[in-house]
């Protein structure tokens, strides 16, 4: 009896300390096949592997601002991230000539993603170039391409002809935010001096963007 009283107690604490979903709003859905960049700085639309994507980006990228958000308290964001052709991940090769090759994603001047993609695969005599996603940089323990949903993407540019060249990475973000304006900053530091054209060395591009504002009680 006793324990039965004691398991009722501690049911009702827990249901009582649970939150609930007051509303959940979807603020921002773009899949970029009407050339949409409304909200958007720095936005550009180009064909990939028979779909149109934001990008590609070497060394920039992109801004989007939203106003005017409903009352919320977590701000759920998720978009398909390629990561094309020769990422080294961590690597820096001799004389700074290239790497590591960073990419990041910033919420009104939080940093929530700080991170490098390797794509090019193990190198001969078994090296495999490391990189930190799924943690953040200088994490040093993920093989090439770990966490990735696909890595049998055709390279958009100088890996054209490999049908392995890019890799594409789900990201996910829940974050706490109840300000009325979200600006989100997608950016890169990738660094590619021994090549004429660095952002057909690598690059990336983003697809399907969806946010939601969400209100917890």
């Amino acid at each position: 009896m006793i324990k039965h009283i004691h398991f009722l107690i501690v049911l009702l604490v827990l249901t009582s300390c649970a939150k609930n979903v007051d509303s959940n709003v979807e603020v921002y859905n773009n899949d970029f096949e009407n050339n949409n960049l409304q909200d958007l700085t720095a936005g550009t639309v180009v064909s990939y592997n028979g779909t149109k994507v934001l990008g590609t980006y070497n060394n920039g990228g992109f801004i989007l601002k939203l106003d005017d958000l409903p009352n919320h308290n977590l701000i759920d964001i998720t978009f398909d991230l390629y990561i094309h052709d020769s990422w080294e991940g961590n690597q820096q090769l001799q004389d700074n000539a290239a790497g590591p090759d960073i990419w990041q994603m910033i919420v009104n001047g939080r940093t929530y993603i700080n991170t490098t993609f390797s794509n090019i695969g193990c190198l001969p005599g078994n090296f495999c170039p490391p990189q930190s996603y799924p943690l953040d940089y200088p994490n040093n323990n993920s093989n090439p391409k770990s966490g990735a949903s696909q890595t049998n993407l055709p390279g958009y540019c100088s890996q054209t002809s490999n049908p392995t060249g890019t890799s594409l990475y789900k990201i996910h973000k829940t974050i706490n935010h109840s300000e009325s304006t979200l600006l989100i900053q997608c950016l890169d530091q990738l660094k590619q001096k021994n090549t004429a054209d660095p952002k057909c060395d690598e690059s990336w591009s983003i697809d399907n963007i969806k946010i939601n504002a969400i209100n917890i009680r």
